[in-house]
């Protein structure tokens, strides 16, 4: 049964960093299409608004496989100096906090997401409405704090013996 979850769990990750990558191309596509435009005099009007929103795509769809891969920083610097036990309990601990404060992001996103719908908030220059980037970082939040709770349950059930850089003799 944790298998099925998790292959369900990798599915909306693999969505989230698409999401993500998207994110990256307009951020790619507008910066080029904004020099350009100011070399010849003509700057992209709201080149700000969708640099700002596509990089809270960016960085919070990006999140979730981030955490898959292990690509969050992690000091190991006792870590051959303590017993197995308390790396296991240590990892699922971090696991679990993470997915709290994930959890923590959501919530309070949503709620700043139903302000945002309530006052009509958009961006300064072309007006997106900021409702849709903060439900897309309730969704992708919440995506992240499930692939960290997977983790932690992983962990109690088949703990990876070590991790981190090793050195090869």
């Amino acid at each position: 049964m944790l298998a099925r979850i998790q292959s369900g769990a990798d599915w909306l990750i693999g969505l989230s960093a698409l999401v993500g990558t998207f994110g990256l191309v307009t951020e790619v596509v507008v910066i080029l299409a904004d020099v350009t435009g100011r070399f010849f005099g003509h700057p992209l009007t709201g080149a700000q608004d969708i640099s700002q929103m596509a990089m809270v795509v960016l960085v919070f769809g990006a999140m979730a496989l981030c955490d898959k891969v292990g690509g969050h920083v992690s000091v190991d610097l006792f870590e051959k100096a303590m017993p197995s036990w308390l790396l296991r309990i240590s990892d699922t601990v971090s696991a679990l906090l993470g997915a709290a404060i994930f959890i923590g992001i959501a919530w309070t996103t949503l709620e700043s997401a139903a302000l945002s719908n309530m006052l009509n908030l958009a961006t300064n220059i072309i007006a997106l409405p900021k409702a849709w980037f903060q439900y897309f970082v309730v969704v992708a939040a919440l995506i992240t704090a499930t692939g960290m709770v997977l983790r932690a349950v992983a962990l109690m059930i088949a703990p990876r013996p070590r991790h981190g850089y090793e050195e090869l003799s």
